[in-house]
C-alpha cells in the first residue's frame, strides 16, 4: 500500500487536528460548548460586516467577469470539450451538498420568517411577513451562495485543467503569496480544516433532519444513539460509493438525487395550491432583485438585533467555510466548460432550482397556515427538523411522503460525503486526481467523528458555531482568491471564438467590397 500520503504535512496537520477537536468534543463536551459559543458571539459581533462585504464584492467581479473578454476562456484546452451532460453535470453540482441543505431549509426557513418577522415594522405571522419570508428565502438561496463557490472552483478549474497545475488553494494564491513551502502548507492545511467543520454542519443537519423523520414515521426518538446510528449507516454507504470511483458513485447518485427531488417539486406543485405557488414564486423574484444589494449590505448597528447575525452571516459562513470542497468539486466536474458558462451555470441555475423549491414547499406550508389554519410555523420554532414532514401532515400520501424525504436525505448525505471525501483526499495528496481509497477512508472517518462530537456537544447551535469560527480567515482567502485571478488572466491570451471568427470575415469582406467600389469611382473620375 503506498502510505506516501502520510508524509504529506498537510494531511498530517490537518488531520491531527480534526482528530484532536474530536477528542476534546467527546471528552469534554460542555466545556467544548461553552468555548465554542464564546467564539461564535465574538465572531458574528466584531466581523459580521466582512462577511457581508467580501461577499458581495466576489459577487460583482463573477458578474463582471462573465460578460468580459475572459468569459469566453476555457477551463482546458481551447478544442476541449465537457467531460458530463449537461444533465449530470448539474446533478453533481447538487451531489456537493446543496441539497442536503435546501432539504433541510425549504419549509424551515419562510416559516422562521413568517413566524418571526425579519425586519421592525413588519408583523410577524401575518400576510406581509409571509412576502418578507419567501423574499428573505430566495436571497439566502439565491446567487450569493454559489458566488463564494464559484470564485473557489473558477480559480481551481482555471489552474488545474488550463495551467496543467494541481488543484490547491494554496496554487490557486501562488501569484499573490509565492510558492514557499511553510505558507503553502499553512493555506492547504487550513483549508481542509475549514472544510471539515463546513461539511460536519451539513451532514449534522441531513443527521438531526433524518431522526426527526424517523420519528415522526415510525415509532423511534429522536436522541442522540438514533443520530449516531444514523452516522455509522452514512459512513458505511459513502464509503462503498467512494471505492466505485468519481464517474460512478457520484454521477448515479447525483442523478438520482436531482430525478427524485424533481419529482417531489412537480407533486407538491400538482396538490398544493399552484395558483399561489406561482405567484409568490413570481412576486419573492421580484421582492429579490429589488432588495438585492440592501439585504447583502444589511446590518443592525442603529437598532440593535441578531436576526441577521444568526441568519445571513450564518449562512455565508457555513457557506465559505465549505466552498474549498464544493469549489474543487465543481471545478473537477466542469472541465472543458467556459468562464461564461461557467460562471452562469453555478450562479444562476441552481439557486432558480432553490427558490422553486422554497417557492413550492415552503409556500405550500404558507398557504395553509395563512388560509386552512395549520400551526406549521409553530411546531418549526418549536422543533426546526420538522418542519418538511409537518408540512407532509396536510398533504395526501403522508406517510409515502415522508419515507421518501428520508430516502431523499439519506442519499444526499451519502452524495455529499462521498464527494467530500474525494476533495478532502485530494487536497492532502498534492491535488491527486485519483487519490488512494485510504485516505478517503480516513477523511470519512473522521468527518463522521466531528460531525458526532459537534452534535453531542449542542446540537444545530454547535454545527453553526463551528462553521461560522472556521470560516473567519479562509474568508479573506477569498478575496485574494479575486485578486489572484485578476492577475492570471492578465496573462492569458483572449481565447477567439468561431462566433468571433465569423465576424471578422464578415467585416473583411465588407470592407474589401467597400475597397473595390472605392477603386472603381476613383478609376471613374480619372
Amino acid at each position: 500500500m503506498d502510505k506516501r500520503f502520510l508524509r504529506n504535512p498537510v494531511f498530517s496537520i490537518s488531520a491531527v487536528v480534526i482528530l484532536g477537536l474530536a477528542v476534546l468534543g467527546a471528552v469534554m463536551p460542555e466545556q467544548f460548548g461553552k468555548v465554542a459559543n464564546v467564539l461564535y458571539s465574538f465572531t458574528t459581533a466584531k466581523f459580521g460586516w466582512f462577511y457581508l462585504l467580501a461577499v458581495f464584492i466576489v459577487i460583482l467581479f463573477l458578474a463582471g467577469l462573465a460578460i468580459s473578454k475572459y468569459g469566453a476562456i476555457r477551463l482546458g484546452g481551447d478544442e476541449e470539450r465537457p467531460d458530463y451532460p449537461f444533465f449530470t453535470w448539474i446533478g453533481m453540482l447538487f451531489s456537493a451538498g446543496f441539497g442536503v441543505g435546501l432539504v433541510f431549509w425549504g419549509v424551515a426557513e419562510p416559516m422562521s420568517h413568517y413566524y418571526t418577522s425579519p425586519l421592525t415594522g413588519v408583523e410577524s405571522q401575518t400576510v406581509d411577513s409571509a412576502r418578507v419570508a419567501m423574499g428573505y428565502s430566495f436571497f439566502h438561496w439565491g446567487i450569493s451562495q454559489w458566488a463564494i463557490f464559484g470564485i473557489v472552483g473558477l480559480v481551481i478549474g482555471f489552474l488545474q485543467f488550463r495551467k496543467k497545475k494541481d488543484g490547491l488553494i494554496s496554487t490557486a494564491m501562488e501569484p499573490l503569496v509565492g510558492s514557499n513551502k511553510i505558507v503553502k502548507t499553512g493555506i492547504d492545511s487550513f483549508a481542509v480544516i475549514a472544510t471539515v467543520m463546513g461539511i460536519a454542519t451539513s451532514v449534522g443537519m441531513g443527521v438531526l433532519q433524518m431522526s426527526g423523520g424517523l420519528e415522526y414515521v415510525f415509532p423511534v426518538q429522536n436522541t442522540f444513539l438514533i443520530q449516531l446510528l444514523i452516522i455509522f449507516v452514512v459512513f458505511v454507504a459513502y464509503m462503498l460509493s467512494a471505492s466505485t470511483g468519481l464517474s460512478k458513485g457520484i454521477a448515479y447518485l447525483g442523478n438520482f438525487n436531482l430525478g427524485m427531488a424533481l419529482v417531489m417539486l412537480a407533486f407538491f406543485f400538482i396538490v398544493g395550491p399552484k395558483v399561489f405557488i406561482l405567484e409568490s414564486f413570481t412576486l419573492a423574484i421580484g421582492d429579490y432583485i429589488n432588495n438585492f444589494i440592501r439585504y447583502s449590505l444589511r446590518l443592525q448597528p442603529y437598532q440593535g438585533g441578531t436576526w441577521v447575525q444568526e441568519w445571513t452571516i450564518f449562512y455565508w459562513a457555513w457557506t465559505i467555510a465549505w466552498s474549498p470542497f464544493v469549489g474543487a468539486f465543481v471545478a473537477r466536474v466542469s472541465k472543458g466548460r467556459t468562464i461564461r458558462e461557467f460562471i452562469a451555470g453555478v450562479m444562476i441555475i441552481p439557486p432558480v432550482f432553490a427558490c422553486m423549491w422554497i417557492a413550492t414547499l415552503g409556500g405550500t406550508a404558507l398557504y395553509n397556515d395563512l388560509n386552512n389554519g395549520t400551526h406549521i410555523a409553530e411546531a418549526v420554532d418549536a422543533e426546526v427538523t420538522s418542519a418538511v414532514f409537518e408540512t407532509f401532515k396536510h398533504m395526501p400520501f403522508t406517510g409515502l411522503l415522508s419515507v421518501l424525504a428520508i430516502i431523499l436525505i439519506f442519499t444526499f448525505l451519502v452524495t455529499s460525503a462521498d464527494s467530500a471525501t474525494y476533495i478532502l483526499a485530494s487536497m492532502t495528496t498534492k491535488g491527486n486526481l485519483f487519490p488512494p481509497l485510504i485516505v478517503k477512508v480516513v477523511w470519512g472517518f473522521l468527518m463522521s467523528a466531528i460531525a458526532a462530537v459537534l452534535l453531542y456537544a449542542g446540537g444545530l447551535e454547535a454545527l453553526q458555531t463551528a462553521s461560522l469560527v472556521s470560516a473567519l480567515p479562509f474568508t479573506l482567502f477569498l478575496l485574494l482568491l479575486v485578486f489572484s485571478m485578476v492577475k492570471l488572466l492578465k496573462k492569458e491570451p483572449i481565447t477567439v471564438r468561431p462566433t468571433d471568427i465569423r465576424r471578422f470575415e464578415h467585416i473583411e469582406k465588407e470592407v474589401k467590397k467597400r475597397a473595390k467600389k472605392k477603386s472603381r469611382r476613383e478609376a471613374k473620375m480619372e
